[in-house]
């Protein structure tokens, strides 16, 4: 099924990398930004990397929020509160997938949680149950996105509602990636920090982008 795709804050590399893939699967994406013409600076790179395929809009963050059917949250975490805060009432009735993870500069390789306990369980706090709020892609870094080669990685979904869940699993393997449920809200906790696990990883190998394989299941 192909869905209308809201990145808010779109403008950034993984919010390009995930536009770049979804366009790609036939979905509808609409690229966020707090200004129209950073938004659209950011199609025009999609579309050439694109290269005539897909259908990518630039848009400020509302309007991307307002005409979408799926949300996805790709700001740093220092503006994760106030853009949700912002957006309450465009995210009400709608799944958010948030792809944020709570890094504190300088020590990114430290895993530092706000006091919610993870960043999607702060997003519920913010916008209350009437969005359905599912943590993916924390694990897949931009390069490989970007990259447009396959992705030897898996991608750990979790938030409350099961159904919700399911629809982004879909929205994983549309990427090309092999996606496992995870779980409840409350174990966001477990995979937003590993973020700040590989980059200590790629630190110490001198690597691009570690990512992670579920082993032992058929």
């Amino acid at each position: 099924m192909a869905y209308t795709i809201g990145i808010i804050g779109g403008t950034g590399r993984e919010g390009k990398g995930l536009g770049y893939r979804w366009a790609l699967a036939g979905h509808k994406i609409l690229i966020g930004s707090r200004t129209q013409e950073k938004a659209e600076a950011a199609v025009a790179e999609l579309n050439e990397m694109l290269a005539g395929q897909g259908d990518v809009t630039g848009v400020v963050n509302a309007d991307a929020v307002a005409n979408c059917e799926i949300a996805v949250l790709t700001v740093p975490f220092a503006a994760h509160a106030a853009t949700l805060a912002s957006l309450k009432p465009q995210l009400a009735g709608k799944i958010l997938i948030d792809v944020v993870v709570p890094l504190v500069p300088p020590k990114v390789t430290k895993v530092q949680m706000p006091s919610e306990g993870s960043a999607l369980l702060q997003a519920k706090s913010i916008l209350g149950d009437e969005t359905r709020v599912v943590d993916a892609f924390q694990t897949i870094s931009y390069e490989r996105l970007l990259s447009g080669e396959e992705i030897d990685c898996d991608v750990l979904v979790c938030g409350d509602t099961k159904e919700a869940r399911e629809i982004v699993l879909g929205l994983v393997k549309d990427i090309g990636l092999k996606g496992w449920d995870a779980g409840v809200a409350e174990n966001s906790v477990v995979v937003e920090g590993l973020t700040s696990i590989l980059i200590g990883l790629n630190i110490k190998y001198k690597v691009p982008s570690a990512g992670i394989r579920l082993t032992g299941i058929e």
